[in-house]
């Protein structure tokens, strides 16, 4: 490999490595198969997590020695001298065909005996390649700059520069991917990385398994760097792979919209929404053909029954009582056989309103069993108080416990086991309950001793559409068929009695066409085989952690394909499609949303069209029919919800206070749980940032100058020191008139706010485009106020 270090880039570098980064130790390894080999380079002891030990004379035939290795990564980012190195160790990246030897070594800093900072690197020790680095720097006086002085297009720029340099001969064999890493959101402070990734392009085609990733903050600083390459990988010769438009179609006909009911994060009513979801299709490029989404190991995907425990309820929904204690403990020991010798030890009882905001009642029990003086099990239930249904059961006994069955109990038996408990206990919902059953290859050729316990979970649908917050599991003893743990979290929300009538396939398949890219790739695949016979990857990694025995022999079959695949496109935020309306709606409230920032047509070209599209782009401002009226007074409602946006990083606020807010009384009369203002107004009254005053907000009210400049110093925190009106040099044509004379100080010394002819004018209403401009200022003077921690 040729080195070329321009002193410009050393300086760049080395800025970097003190501008206070943030370090991630990396761990080689392969991405299916999970193996590494390690080299303790005190003792001179290698270790390997293959059994045979074939890695380690990959480790030994590098051409780099250790102490090669540590100059040239000091050489290649100019670590700082006063970085000792701490630890080394080598190691081999396993690659499709056989493996490569690595250097990776720690650099560290220490002042007085405490670290300061740490470089971590690695190397390719044949060829000399720098791999991978990144850094953590204990850097108290940092402070981030906003706006930023690097945005994401110029730090591609210094990301080709860094690669050009550090990796030059892969330049022309990589392409910039646009997607990846991109951050739709403008940003709120400065601090920001910026996620670039260059994958590898074979044949004028994108390999996205293969690719070069750095981050790079706000004010240009390389924060991490990433090699990953395997060029033991032969890629098919060139083939003419079907159109994009009969890709599209072939994706659309194997398309499966399928139906689920989701609550919203921080929704305002917490009520289930029925969306359609849509996973992402691969296709052979070739011919069209369908491909398994997760290569071809799908071997361990677990699947639904088509068919309900019952076809009908088994029993009628319980009537609400008051469980004692003693039937609540009656309960559980009937249904879990619970031996004479546990006794019941502690049990609690509580009240609390649930998800569906209903009152509920719990019954918390445990017992324990002893023998000779020794514990030798424990129990754990949670019976509902309302019904007697137990929601949890866990068990732990030491030592076997129980009977053992002879030659212990198959699957299909532990299966039936679990459908009875759940049967027993939840038989007014037998009819929404669906088995999910584990595939048959995850235990076989496995003896009891071996498997231990079966999983075997449930999932609850409604009219055919699953619902994502309910599950069931249970696990059952291989060897003496006993339930072990037992879980049943089933929420209570109302659902219709009929099934909505939803929107059509073609509508569906449209909309998802918005939210996926297709794009034309070439993928791995790999077949693990265990003696012959196809095994899961997961059975192939545990096998492999556990070592191998003399009889048993593991081979791989991969094959590299072209295929068109969906890709998610880059988003605002997370959305789901609403299966009645065939609307996006946001995961975090349940709002109607879009896919892509919507644009203020009345904001083209006004003077404060940057803070107006920013306020925007968050919500803090609404659209009616795509204006955002910059001229119309902005309410108080308003400005309070910016403002905890701006404090809360753009953050959806009502995500932390909707568990307990809407679970309270609203603290203002005037605004309700049920309001759009209601979080923000909680919060900011949370923060000090209003007063509860006589109860009333007047969220509709008009804000004058002199409101909300105390509104921008309280955020800032410097309301108190406000209230010395008299050090501030204000000399306001109007002072008279301004009712908070050392907060207007304040925000026109700080250039927040600004003078009209030497008055403030305070009794004037705040327009809408006045407010996103003041607190597109309050960003960037809240980053040059922040103070750095006192060091003593």
């Amino acid at each position: 490999m040729s080195v070329r270090i321009r002193k410009t880039l050393a300086l760049s570098l080395a800025t970097a490595l003190l501008a206070g980064l943030i370090s991630v130790p990396v761990a080689y390894a392969d991405n299916e198969a999970g193996k590494t080999a390690t080299k303790d380079l005190a003792s001179g002891n290698t270790a390997s997590s293959e059994a045979d030990g074939k890695d380690d004379q990959a480790m030994e035939k590098g051409s780099i020695d250790k102490a090669q290795a540590e100059k040239l990564l000091r050489q290649y980012i100019n670590i700082p001298s006063d970085y000792k190195l701490q630890s080394s160790n080598s190691s081999s990246i396993k690659k499709h065909k056989g493996s490569s030897p690595v250097w990776g070594m720690e650099f560290v800093k220490t002042v007085n005996g405490k670290r300061q900072g740490s470089i971590y690197a690695s190397i390719d020790a044949d060829s000399g390649q720098l791999l991978s680095f990144e850094s953590y720097t204990n850097q108290a006086n940092a402070k981030p700059v906003y706006p930023l002085k690097v945005n994401r297009e110029a730090a591609q720029k210094l990301a080709a520069d860094f690669i050009s340099e550090i990796a030059a001969d892969y330049t022309s064999q990589v392409t910039f991917n646009t997607d990846a890493g991109v951050h739709v959101l403008p940003p709120l402070s400065g601090e920001v990385r910026h996620e670039l990734r260059y994958d590898r392009m074979v044949n004028g085609i994108p390999y996205i398994d293969n690719y070069i990733q750095l981050s790079i903050d706000s004010e240009g600083h390389v924060l991490q760097f990433r090699l990953e390459w395997d060029d033991t990988i032969v890629f098919p010769a060139s083939v003419k792979p079907i159109s994009q438009e009969e890709a599209s179609a072939s994706i659309r006909k194997h398309a499966v919209p399928e139906l689920a009911y989701f609550i919203p994060y921080s929704g305002q009513k917490k009520e289930p929404v029925l969306y359609y979801g849509v996973q992402p299709v691969v296709i052979n490029a070739e011919t069209g053909g369908q491909l398994p989404g997760n290569g071809y190991s799908a071997y361990n995907r677990q699947e639904v029954s088509k068919e309900p425990l019952s076809a009908e309820p088994l029993a009628k929904p319980p009537l609400p009582v008051t469980l004692t204690q003693e039937e609540a403990a009656a309960a559980v020991e009937k249904a879990f056989a619970l031996a004479q010798e546990y006794k019941l030890q502690n049990a609690s009882f509580s009240e609390y309103v649930n998800e569906a905001d209903k009152s509920s009642t719990r019954w918390n029990l445990e017992w324990s069993a002893k023998k000779d003086g020794k514990d030798i099990g424990f129990v754990h239930a949670s019976v509902d108080g309302r019904t007697g249904a137990i929601s949890e059961f866990y068990s732990y006994q030491n030592g076997k416990g129980g009977e053992a069955a002879e030659g212990g109990i198959t699957l299909d038996k532990a299966v039936e086991r679990a459908i009875d408990i759940v049967k027993k206990q939840l038989p007014w919902q037998t009819h929404e309950i669906y088995l999910q059953k584990p595939a048959e290859d995850r235990y076989k050729d496995r003896t009891p001793e071996e498997i231990g316990s079966y999983y075997i979970t449930f999932v609850r649908k409604v009219h055919g559409a699953t619902v994502t917050y309910d599950h069931i599991s249970v696990a059952i003893h291989a060897m003496t068929g006993a339930v072990e743990n037992y879980s049943a979290n089933l929420s209570d929300y109302a659902y219709p009695e009929q099934a909505p009538k939803t929107v059509d396939r073609n509508v569906i398949l449209d909309r998802f066409e918005e939210y996926y890219n297709i794009g034309l790739t070439y993928r791995l695949f790999s077949e693990y085989r265990l003696n012959g016979e196809p095994i899961p990857v997961e059975k192939y990694q545990t096998l492999l952690a556990a070592g191998l025995d003399d009889t048993e022999e593991i081979t791989q079959q991969s094959k590299v394909e072209l295929v068109y695949q969906q890709m998610s496109k880059p988003r605002p935020e997370n959305v789901v499609l609403d299966a009645i309306t065939g609307e996006w709606r946001s995961n975090e409230t349940g709002e109607p949303t879009q896919l892509e920032i919507p644009k203020a047509t009345d904001a083209e070209g006004h003077w404060a069209e940057e803070s107006l599209g920013l306020m925007v782009a968050y919500k803090a401002l609404d659209l009616v029919e795509g204006k955002v009226r910059p001229n119309e007074a902005i309410t108080r409602g308003e400005l309070i919800k910016m403002l905890v946006l701006a404090r809360s990083g753009g953050r959806q606020f009502a995500y932390d206070t909707a568990s307990e807010a809407g679970l309270s009384k609203a603290s203002f009369n005037d605004v309700a749980a049920d309001s759009a203002y209601f979080a923000y107004v909680e919060s900011a009254l949370q923060q000090n940032l209003i007063d509860l005053g006589d109860g009333s907000f007047n969220p509709d009210a008009k804000v004058s100058r002199d409101e909300m400049a105390e509104l921008i110093v309280r955020a800032l925190g410097y309301n108190s020191l406000a209230d010395y009106d008299h050090i501030f040099k204000a000399n306001f044509k109007d002072s008279k008139d301004i009712a908070n004379t050392g907060q207007a100080a304040i925000v026109v010394g700080l250039r927040i706010m600004n003078l009209t002819d030497g008055k403030f004018l305070p009794k004037k209403q705040v327009t809408r485009a006045e407010a996103s401009i003041a607190f597109f200022r309050y960003l960037q003077k809240r980053a040059e106020l922040q103070e750095a921690p006192l060091r003593m």
